[in-house]
């Protein structure tokens, strides 16, 4: 069998499996998957989609600033959605802000997920002391609101590295945001592993000899994924909430590459002034990328749960 006539063979196992079935008559998980699907792809393409490039000063003119959108008396269909106070448009910003808060808040999950899976799996499989230490260490996490949390990473991360290039700052934010959503990742997965080690195939992997690294990521991993995925699909939008909260704070993501949470703290100035489409409008991207990524993680849990099928 080619390696292409497999791939068609497992296209059309999938679209007779439930996972399918499901999604297609769940008309919220199909209108969520649309709003996501548009969302990502003007973030990912948007220096081919975006009618300006809001970040590049040469193009900017004072003169544009504040701005109403093209529906509105004084409008410019140049800016369908309008300017900030620097003459950006909107909907531009829009677009690259989006892409921002996404990688912030994919790259924080995936690093907090394999954190989080990593420990869980040493937790549930060894047991004993390592399992208590690594659990108290989860209590104490959990103990404090994860905002706290990633306010005091970013201020050691920015206090340690000062003049930190944009890059840096990145990742310091999304190490901040990644420590504190590793806990749910290791206490779903040790639950998990807890109840798989004591199964009669991985038994049978000890008995014939088999090394105990090798049966946690060989045999208990892959029977362990399906409520990390679930997680994961749930936390991206929690991430993405985090980050722009950071970020109306002041300590998010820098300045020359603002993100949607940037963006709402620069138009909360000229909210109660007129100017409402400056911060009504990221506001509003922010709502939607949450929201539609929030319903397809309650669609996803409900299809892999077998009890509701």
């Amino acid at each position: 069998m080619t390696s292409m006539s497999a791939a068609r063979l497992r296209m059309a196992l999938f679209l007779d499996g439930d996972l399918w079935y499901s999604f297609k008559h769940s008309p919220t998980a199909v209108v969520a998957s649309i709003i996501a699907t548009v969302c990502i792809f003007c973030a990912v393409f948007a220096n081919w989609i975006a009618p300006h490039n809001p970040f590049d000063l040469a193009t900017l003119d004072l003169i544009d600033s504040r701005l109403p959108p093209a529906w509105i008396e004084g409008g410019s269909t140049k800016y369908l959605l309008g300017t900030d106070d620097q003459g950006r448009d909107i909907l531009s910003a829009l677009m690259y802000g989006s892409r921002i808060s996404l990688l912030v808040g994919l790259a924080s999950v995936a690093l907090s997920m394999l954190i989080g899976v990593g420990l869980g799996l040493l937790s549930g499989f060894v047991g004993g002391s390592v399992d208590a230490f690594i659990m108290r260490v989860c209590d104490v996490m959990l103990s404090f609101p994860s905002i706290l949390v990633a306010l005091l990473i970013d201020g050691i991360g920015r206090a340690l590295f000062p003049n930190a290039h944009d890059t840096l700052a990145f990742s310091v934010l999304v190490f901040a945001i990644a420590l504190t959503g590793w806990v749910q990742y290791a206490r779903t997965v040790r639950g998990s592993t807890m109840v798989e080690r004591n199964k009669e195939y991985v038994q049978a992997a000890r008995v014939i000899g088999v090394a105990p690294v090798r049966v946690m990521f060989r045999h208990v991993l892959p029977n362990v994924l399906g409520p990390v995925l679930v997680l994961a699909t749930i936390q991206i939008a929690g991430a993405i909430i985090t980050e722009a909260t950071l970020s109306f704070l002041g300590v998010g993501v820098p300045p020359t590459s603002p993100s949607l949470g940037t963006l709402i703290r620069v138009g909360q100035d000229f909210l109660f002034s007129g100017e409402w489409w400056i911060t009504i409008f990221p506001g509003a991207m922010l709502v939607l990328i949450a929201l539609s990524v929030n319903l397809l993680g309650d669609w996803l849990r409900d299809a892999l749960n077998p009890r509701l099928r």
